[in-house]
């Protein structure tokens, strides 16, 4: 499975500990360029520009050329987003690793599958490779912005299961 990752995913797997679920999950993971670039920036959380200044051997960063002419559908997006679509494009992926709502939109429009943090953590917590109520305690700590009810409603997904 060819799978290529925005900022949003990386940044909030590592800041609650769970960035490893990706090699388990995926195998490699696709990076742009410019989404690396966002990740080591002086904004970035620290642990995030730690993590990213030694790359895993499983993250496979990829320079993106961003085309001026680019997808109509791209225009209003930042430079991570326009990379990780294109660099979609480019190589045939299979899931983009996408949180930005414009973003989702326009990699869907393009017709990719995408799923963002809440969808990886859902699909760990399924192959019991992660406790789902806790991963999402580690996120609300974070800056992330996800609608409550989408968290309740993957967690009782998961309880159901059980």
């Amino acid at each position: 499975m060819l799978v290529i990752a925005d900022t949003g995913p990386i940044n909030y797997l590592v800041l609650i500990g769970h960035i490893d679920i990706l090699p388990t999950l995926f195998g490699t993971v696709i990076l742009p360029s410019a989404v690396m670039d966002e990740l080591a920036d002086i904004g970035s959380p620290s642990p995030v520009r730690d993590w990213i200044a030694n790359p895993p051997s499983w993250l496979d960063v990829r320079v993106t050329r961003c085309d001026e002419t680019t997808v109509e559908s791209l225009k209003a997006l930042d430079a991570g987003e326009v990379a990780a679509i294109l660099l979609a494009i480019e190589l045939r992926a299979d899931l983009l690793l996408m949180d930005d709502r414009e973003g989702v939109i326009a990699a869907r429009s393009e017709g990719f599958v995408v799923t963002g943090t809440l969808g990886v953590l859902s699909l760990a917590a399924e192959r019991r490779i992660l406790d789902l109520a806790e991963a999402f305690n580690r996120l609300r700590r974070t800056n992330v912005r996800f609608r409550q009810e989408i968290m309740d409603q993957l967690l009782g997904k998961t309880l159901g299961e059980n």
